[in-house]
Order: structure tokens, then C-alpha cells, then sequence
């Protein structure tokens, strides 16, 4: 276990240790609860994807791994997509889909460069987001009846990080896309 897991788990036990003391069950499994989310949002990604495997892993084992997902989407034959972002300064998205039967498929990292460049004006919203998943920041312009979201993302070359832009209008369909740079100027 690296350094910095084991300060995470210190960390963890300390904080359980003074959120347990003088509680009943509920606020303890409440607080416990609470603990396990914290800790999952900051899991390093090796770990929170670890040992994942297809046909055999249940969906309860994912989300008891990975937390509770952004969003979980139903399909009509039965299988389900969890979705969990990696930000708001991560540059991960993972789609997590699980079959008709509650077992694991596939893990999918969807911030790419092959997924952004798939983003075009005419897409709804709702396209976007099955493409993309949970944007990173949500901007509005009312003069310009524009909303932007935004994804950090890594993208390579000259900077390691930077934002993908989808310009929406007043109708919720984008008018266009742009790239800037990340906060800090990439140094995430």
C-alpha cells in the first residue's frame, strides 16, 4: 500500500473513530455511510476499479466498491449504466455497465478525444450527456441565451489538461464547441 493510501486510511479510521463515539445505530451507520462516500470520491482510480470482473461481479459489489453512481441509467432489456465522475478536478469518467442479470460487462473511460470529437451542433443535451456524462461546470449566459458545459479532461500535447466546451442555446441544442485551458493552465 502506497504512502498515501495509507494516510487516506488513517485519516478514514480517525475520522470514524470521533464520528462513532456517543452515536446510536442509525447516526452510526449514517456516519459510517458518509465515511464510505468521502472515501470513495477520493480513491485513487487503480483502486476504485479494482478486480472488476465481467460475469461475475455484481452490481452491489460496484457500488459497494465504487460508491453510489451520478446517474444510473435503465435500459428497456434490462441492463444498466452507472455512471461515475472522477471530478470536479478529475479528468475520468467511467461508465460502468452492468447486464439484465446484475453482472458486470465492461468499464469505460468516456472522457476521450475519439467521445469529444463525436460532439456536434444539433446534439440535445441528453446526447451529450450519454456521450460524455455529469459536465465538470455548468455556465450560464443570459445575454447571449447561451448555458456552456464544460468537462476537464485530459487531452494531451503541448498542455496535459484542458476543458471541453458544448455551447447550448436557449433550446437545449448545441450551436457549437471550443476547447480552453484548464484551471491553473493545466497543472491539475
Amino acid at each position: 500500500m502506497n504512502r498515501l493510501m495509507k494516510r487516506l486510511m488513517l485519516v478514514a479510521a480517525c475520522t470514524a473513530a470521533v464520528l462513532l463515539t456517543g452515536c446510536n445505530d442509525q447516526q452510526s451507520e449514517d456516519a459510517m455511510n458518509k465515511l464510505k462516500a468521502l472515501f470513495n470520491a477520493v480513491k485513487p482510480d487503480t483502486l476504485l476499479l479494482k478486480d472488476l470482473t465481467p460475469g461475475v461481479t455484481t452490481e452491489a459489489q460496484i457500488r459497494d466498491q465504487m460508491g453510489e453512481p451520478e446517474t444510473a441509467r435503465n435500459y428497456t432489456d434490462g441492463s444498466k449504466r452507472l455512471e461515475y465522475p472522477r471530478g470536479p478536478a478529475g479528468t475520468n469518467t467511467y461508465f460502468v455497465d452492468i447486464d439484465a442479470n446484475g453482472k458486470f460487462v465492461t468499464v469505460t473511460q468516456v472522457l476521450t478525444a475519439e467521445n469529444i470529437a463525436k460532439v456536434r451542433p444539433g446534439m440535445t443535451q441528453d446526447e451529450v450527456r450519454r456521450l460524455l456524462g455529469k459536465p465538470t461546470t455548468i455556465a450560464e449566459y443570459p445575454l447571449k441565451k447561451e448555458r456552456v458545459w464544460s468537462w476537464h479532461w485530459e487531452e494531451g500535447g503541448v498542455t496535459r489538461d484542458a476543458m471541453f466546451n458544448a455551447h447550448f442555446g436557449p433550446d437545449g441544442i448545441v450551436t457549437t464547441t471550443s476547447r480552453s485551458e484548464a484551471e491553473g493552465g493545466g497543472k491539475h
